[in-house]
């Protein structure tokens, strides 16, 4: 029987305004812009929130009450449950009756939804306790299944999940190191001891988060009925079925008007239509099946583009120049104990500042440009990089503070 893992990530980032060198030493409000709609982030989380957010929930909510099978998972970013916090009560409420049912999970990953991992191990770990806290401050729950950022993942992260008590991991079901194996099994990383390894079934994923709407592929439309058909086709070669996706796939990244909502409330009734089928966290995943296989990744995987790494983060000489900038503050930041420049200095390190400045333009470049709020990736390079260097003002200052 396979059962189906439906996770949603939840994130919006605090994108830099237009900050302009003259703004350098003067202005240190990096990411409140009141004019400019696309780069105004409380206005996009207003957006995001209508379209996608609450009759999401709204929706989920009724699902859950309606069929007791049904389970479901979220990993927020720290910085966006601080946002909720901040400026959309009624929203963050409505994620919380959802997790009130019992029967939604919530994972663990970074605070500031950053690739920390891979660039400074004591700053990734910092912020994955801050993210553990501000998940049990919120719902009250502590997640035991972890999910780095943009899905990065290798050997060396499984290993430190493992040490840390996780029960599973995710990942991105990627051809490359998968081989004739399935995505629809649990597995374990090798050399390591007790965690286990979920992998993003990328095709059924996408075939929503990313075609859903799209005309022009050949099976549109895509009905609640026609997907259940193909999840039931499986039964007999899978133990779990791991949909991994943006939650802004529903309303926001695919249309109302596109039919998403009518496909969510539909689909509930077409999986549990085969008797074989059922509904997991990530967390009952791992409980429930044994690791058929290791699995060895030995480099670094995510779910971005035909090459799945990390380049459409790190792949050319203004990501990297800007990103090295970044970490190379951290012991400066960290001596302050100034919590106004450490929180400026992380909230620079969300992943998605990064994304912006990709110039990667073929056939998967459509994407990179629907996400991009800047005219062009060298825009956001250079708000980011006078973003930086203010920070780096600061610390001066604070250096000459301390030693008056």
């Amino acid at each position: 029987m396979p059962s189906i893992c439906l996770y949603f990530q939840v994130h919006q980032p605090l994108r830099i305004k237009r900050y302009r060198v003259f703004d350098v030493g003067l202005d240190h409000e990096y990411f409140n812009d009141s004019s400019e709609t696309n780069l105004n982030n409380k206005k996009i989380l207003a957006k995001v929130s209508e379209k996608s957010y609450l009759p999401a929930n709204k929706l989920l909510l009724e699902l859950l009450k309606k069929y007791p099978q049904m389970r479901i998972s979220y990993s927020f970013s720290g910085v966006i449950l601080e946002q909720l916090e901040a400026d959309f009560p009624k929203v963050l409420k409505s994620f919380k009756r959802l997790v009130d049912t019992g029967r939604v999970e919530i994972l663990s990953e970074t605070h500031y939804h950053s690739l920390a991992f891979f660039y400074s191990l004591p700053e990734f770990e910092s912020q994955v306790t801050l993210h553990k806290e501000k998940v049990k401050k919120v719902f009250g729950v502590t997640p035991c299944v972890f999910r780095n950022t943009e899905l990065a993942y290798s050997n060396e992260l499984a290993s430190w999940a493992d040490k840390k008590g996780y029960k599973a991991i995710l990942a991105e079901g990627w051809d490359t190191f998968l081989g004739w194996r399935s995505p629809n099994f649990v597995y374990k990383p090798v050399g390591t001891k007790k965690i286990k390894l979920l992998l993003k079934n990328y095709k059924l994923s996408d075939d929503v988060a990313f075609r859903f709407s799209e005309k022009s592929w050949g099976e549109w439309p895509l009905t609640a009925d026609k997907f259940a058909s193909w999840v039931s086709k499986l039964n007999g070669n899978g133990q779990v079925i791991n949909l991994f996706m943006d939650y802004e796939t529903f309303g926001e990244h695919q249309w109302k008007e596109h039919g998403i909502f009518e496909f969510l409330a539909n689909l509930p009734k077409e999986i549990l239509r085969h008797p074989d089928n059922d509904f997991v966290t990530p967390g009952e995943a791992v409980k429930r099946y044994p690791a058929m296989d290791e699995i060895d990744v030995p480099y670094i995987v995510t779910w971005a583009d035909t090459e799945r790494d990390l380049s459409a983060w790190t792949g050319n000489a203004i990501q990297k120049s800007a990103i090295k900038l970044i970490y190379s503050m951290e012991d400066k930041v960290l001596k302050t104990r100034d919590t106004t420049i450490i929180r400026d200095w992380r909230n620079l390190q969300i992943s998605d500042h990064f994304y912006y400045m990709c110039t990667k333009w073929f056939s998967d470049g459509d994407v990179h440009k629907y996400f991009n709020p800047y005219e062009s990736p060298y825009d956001a390079f250079i708000s980011y990089m006078n973003a930086a260097k203010d920070i780096e003002l600061r610390l001066k200052k604070a250096k000459k503070r301390k030693n008056a």
